[in-house]
C-alpha cells in the first residue's frame, strides 16, 4: 500500500483490509511513522514516539480487538501507558512515567489498535489552542498561520493530515469539539460517566472532563464509543448503557426531530457571520430532511457560570502541580509553568476555598437543571461550535504575564469556547461536525447537543448530514 491509497481510508477501512489479510498491521505502522516524518516538521503534532520502527509491530501479539493493527495516536494528557513517558504538555511535568496503564489506555489496546506515539497539547490542558512552551505550537494543516484548537490540537492536526484516521482527545471544556471544528474533524464529546477516566480519576474538574477521540467519519466516532464505553472497576458512578452498540444507530434513520437552533451566545456574545451562516444554512438543510426547526436557547445566568469556573479550572491546575510537587519532588516556578498556568495555580492554591468548590458545584447543578428541563422540549439544540473560524497562532498566549486567573478564563470561555463549555457542565452529549468552510476554505463546526446519555440521537443525525453534506473528500494543504 502507498501513502495516498492509506490516506483514503478511515479507521474502519483499515481494520477491514486487515481482516481480509490484504495489508500488515506493520505496514499501516511503516505508512504512519512516514506520515509523521513528512508531515510532522510543518505541523508539530506527535511529540513523541511509542513506537519507532514498524519492525516493533507483530501482529501475533495484538489483541483480537475490532481495530487489529490499526494505527493510533494519544494525547500526551490524563491518558498514559506503563513505561512510556507522559508530559502533560508542561516542563514542571515532562518525562513522568507510570508504571501501569489508565484504564482508558487498556481500552485501546484491548480494541487491537497499535499506538504509535503522543500527540500535542497545551499546558494541563486549559488553552482552545494547542501552543506549549515546552513543544511549540501545533499549526492547522488547511493554513499553518491558524491555530489547531485546544486542548486536543495535536491529534485533530495528525487526523486531518491523514497521519492516522483517528486519535485520542479528551474534553473539559470543548477540547474535542473546538478541534475538531478548527481542523474540519467530527468531534464528540460523550455523556460525562461513559467512559471511565479510571484509576487516576473518578472524575476530572469536578465532572466536567470526558474522554473519546477525533475522527475523520461519524462511523469512526460510533465504532470506536463501542470499543471504550463502560465504566471501570471503582468509578463514583454508572449510567445507563447504551440500548444497542452505537455503531447500529448509523442504519436507523433519526425520524423528524425537534430542534432548537440559535447562533447567539448565551450572554448575546458577538458571533462571527460565517459561524451564523452555517448554523442557517445548516438549519435549512435539516427542515429539508424533515425535521422541525425552533430558533430557542436556554435562558441562564452566564456570568455565574463563567465564576464559577474560576475555581473549577485553577483548582484542577493547583492539584496537578501540588502532585507534580509532591510525587516527583519537583518545585514549580514561573521558570517551568507558563504565565496563566502559575497564576491559576497561585489562585487555586491560596484563594479558592472548600465553600468556592461547593458553590460552583451549586451553580453547575441550578445551569443543568435549567438546560435539562429545556431539553425536555427538543430533541437536540445545534449552535456554532465556536464563535468565530480558526484564529491566528498567538492570539490565546498562556504565557501572558497581564491575565490573572478570572482574566484567563474568561478570554477562553467568553470568546472563542462559548458555545463549547456549557454541556461540559450539563454533562450532556454534543458533537462538532465539519459542515461549513469559509470563503478561503477554512473549516467551520456546527455543534448538535442531545438530551443526557443520548448518543444515539446525535449520532443518526450525523450519519444523516454526513450523506447529506459528504466531507470525507476534503483535505487540508498539508496532508499526505
Amino acid at each position: 500500500m502507498e501513502l495516498h491509497e492509506y490516506s483514503k481510508f478511515d479507521g474502519l477501512g483499515l481494520a477491514k483490509l486487515l481482516q481480509q489479510k490484504e495489508v500488515k498491521a506493520s505496514e499501516l505502522a511503516d505508512l504512519a511513522l512516514t506520515a509523521i516524518k513528512q508531515l510532522n516538521p510543518e505541523i508539530n503534532t506527535v511529540v513523541g514516539h511509542i513506537i519507532e520502527d514498524s519492525n516493533q509491530v507483530d501482529e501475533n501479539d495484538l489483541p483480537d480487538g475490532p481495530f487489529k493493527g490499526v494505527p493510533f495516536l494519544v494525547k500526551d494528557l490524563v491518558v498514559h501507558s506503563a513505561g512510556i513517558p507522559t508530559d502533560w504538555g508542561s516542563r514542571l511535568t515532562q518525562n513522568v512515567v507510570f508504571d501501569y496503564d489508565t484504564e482508558l489506555m487498556a481500552r485501546f489496546k484491548k480494541a487491537g489498535l497499535v499506538i504509535i506515539g503522543r500527540t500535542n497539547t497545551p499546558e494541563f490542558g486549559l488553552n482552545v489552542t494547542t501552543e506549549p512552551v515546552l513543544h511549540g505550537p501545533s499549526q492547522n494543516p488547511w493554513d499553518t498561520s491558524k491555530i489547531t484548537g485546544g486542548s486536543s490540537g495535536g491529534s485533530a492536526a495528525a487526523v486531518a493530515a491523514r497521519i492516522v484516521p483517528w486519535a485520542h482527545a479528551n474534553d473539559g471544556g470543548g477540547s474535542i469539539r473546538i478541534p475538531a471544528s478548527c481542523c474540519g474533524l467530527v468531534g464528540l464529546k460523550p455523556t460525562r460517566g461513559r467512559v471511565s477516566l479510571g484509576p487516576d480519576f473518578g472524575e476530572a474538574v469536578l465532572g466536567l472532563a470526558i474522554e473519546h477521540v477525533v475522527t475523520r467519519t461519524v462511523r469512526d466516532s460510533a465504532a470506536m464509543l463501542d470499543a471504550i464505553q463502560g465504566p471501570g472497576i471503582g468509578d463514583p458512578y454508572i449510567i445507563a448503557p447504551p440500548a444497542r452498540p452505537y455503531f447500529d444507530e448509523l442504519s436507523t434513520e433519526p425520524g423528524s426531530l425537534k430542534i432548537a437552533f440559535t447562533s447567539t451566545g448565551w450572554n448575546g456574545v458577538k458571533v462571527d457571520p460565517e459561524c451564523v451562516k452555517a448554523v442557517a444554512d445548516t438549519a435549512k438543510l435539516l427542515e429539508s430532511l424533515g425535521h422541525t426547526l425552533i430558533e430557542a436557547k436556554p435562558s441562564f445566568d452566564f456570568e455565574a457560570l463563567l465564576n464559577a469556573c474560576v475555581p473549577a479550572w485553577a483548582g484542577w491546575v493547583a492539584s496537578a502541580v501540588e502532585a507534580a510537587k509532591l510525587l516527583l519532588g519537583r518545585t514549580p516556578s514561573p521558570d517551568n509553568l507558563e504565565a496563566t498556568s502559575w497564576v491559576c495555580y497561585q489562585h487555586g492554591l491560596n484563594k479558592v476555598s472548600g465553600l468556592d468548590i461547593l458553590n460552583a458545584l451549586a451553580v453547575f447543578n441550578q445551569v443543568n437543571r435549567t438546560v435539562g428541563a429545556f431539553m425536555q422540549e427538543y430533541d437536540v439544540l445545534m449552535t456554532p461550535t465556536l464563535n468565530a473560524p480558526p484564529v491566528d497562532l498567538g492570539f490565546y498566549d498562556a504565557n501572558d504575564e497581564s491575565l490573572d486567573a478570572k482574566g484567563w478564563i474568561d478570554k477562553l470561555f467568553l470568546g472563542f469556547a462559548h458555545f463549547t463549555g456549557l454541556f461540559n457542565i450539563t454533562g450532556q452529549p454534543a458533537v462538532s461536525l465539519p459542515l461549513h468552510q469559509t470563503d478561503s476554505g477554512l473549516p467551520i463546526g456546527v455543534q448538535f447537543a442531545a438530551r443526557f446519555g443520548d448518543e444515539a440521537t446525535l449520532i443518526r443525525l450525523a450519519g444523516q448530514l454526513e450523506q447529506s453534506i459528504p466531507w470525507i473528500e476534503r483535505k487540508p494543504q498539508i496532508s499526505i
